[in-house]
């Protein structure tokens, strides 16, 4: 028997099929992180793909770590104590994300820019600050945010039960001084998770 004939024969073996568990991981994580800070999970998503491209394991230059790209001083602050943990990571990101919101009074562009540039910028620029990423960053995100909420509202619109596409719908609009609002934003009142 040749080389070439043994190779024909032996089969090659499938590819490892994905871990069920491991698919539903981010998916479960980010829905009690949503659920924990009532935060939108859409949002939650889209903060995770601008900041690590959903790479658990990703480290920044300048030491972000984990999902939500926490940095050391801002995972500690927040009692996170392994950043590289999905759960840990998004439930302290969300978290965090929901205290900006507050601070910022529910303006989205202003806490993304504090999630990025850090509230310091926001507040000496006394809005979004001047930075280029900073501000490809916070369009980034909300682009895909409302992106997913009209895909969202388009297949609602076609539901047996005739919802209307607005309901339930936590989509970014825009307010008079130009920057996004979370439209049907309702804060968390119990306390839980406000870490302030």
């Amino acid at each position: 028997m040749t080389f070439e004939e043994e190779e024909i024969v032996s089969p090659v073996p499938p590819a490892p099929a994905p871990n069920p568990a491991t698919v539903n991981t981010l998916d479960e994580v980010v829905s009690a992180a949503s659920s924990h800070n009532n935060i939108d999970r859409d949002l939650i998503l889209s903060v995770i793909r601008a900041e690590s491209g959903f790479n658990p394991s990703a480290v920044s230059p300048k030491g972000a770590q984990g999902l939500m790209q926490l940095m050391p001083e801002t995972a500690a602050q927040l009692g996170v104590q392994n950043a590289l943990d999905p759960a840990t990571n998004v439930e302290g990101g969300t978290r965090y994300l929901g205290q900006l919101l507050t601070r910022y009074h529910y303006d989205l562009s202003l806490a993304l820019a504090a999630y990025n540039a850090g509230p310091d910028r926001v507040e000496q620029y006394r809005g979004v600050p001047p930075y280029r990423e900073t501000r490809v960053y916070v369009a980034r995100i909300i682009r895909d945010f409302n992106r997913k909420k009209t895909a969202q509202r388009g297949s609602q619109t076609n539901l047996p039960d005739n919802r209307s596409a607005g309901q339930n719908s936590k989509a970014a609009t825009s307010s008079s001084t130009g920057h996004a609002k979370l439209a049907g934003f309702v804060p968390n009142t119990s306390g839980a998770g406000s870490g302030s």
